[in-house]
């Protein structure tokens, strides 16, 4: 098993998750990233997407995070992982029929050419159904 190292998963509003992990996965704008300790240093811009991290004991935390940064840091083999996103929601908190309303009033509003934010509103729809399975 790998060796765990420190995350923080935070918004502008609020700390969504803080401990150990063996591996953070997340989407950036130039594709998805895995991140394990002893990682080199590393800043990248998320994507709407989803985020998993895997504590070294216990389920698998999954994350619908709407853009943001993620910044990895390594000291002597320690690394820390701060995802610092705009908007994100853990799985246990996402309600799965207002993402499918949301998703279907943004595919009308895409049908319709009447919104320049329905793309980015189908995308975290999405987003939040995928962790779903």
């Amino acid at each position: 098993m790998a060796a765990p190292f420190e995350v923080f998963l935070v918004t502008p509003e609020r700390e969504l998750w803080s401990g150990q992990a063996t591996i953070v996965i997340a989407r950036g704008i130039e594709g998805e990233v895995g991140i394990q300790n002893g990682h080199v240093p590393l800043l990248i811009q998320l994507d709407i997407g989803p985020l998993f991290i895997q504590p070294p004991e216990g389920e698998r935390i999954a994350a619908a995070v709407d853009g943001g940064f993620l910044h990895v840091v390594t000291n002597d083999m320690r690394t820390r992982v701060d995802v610092l996103a705009e908007h994100a929601e853990l799985f246990h908190e996402i309600d799965a029929d207002r993402a499918r309303r949301q998703k279907e009033e943004a595919e009308r509003k895409i049908a319709a050419g009447l919104d320049a934010e329905a793309s980015a509103d189908l995308a975290k729809a999405v987003t939040r159904l995928s962790l779903f399975g």
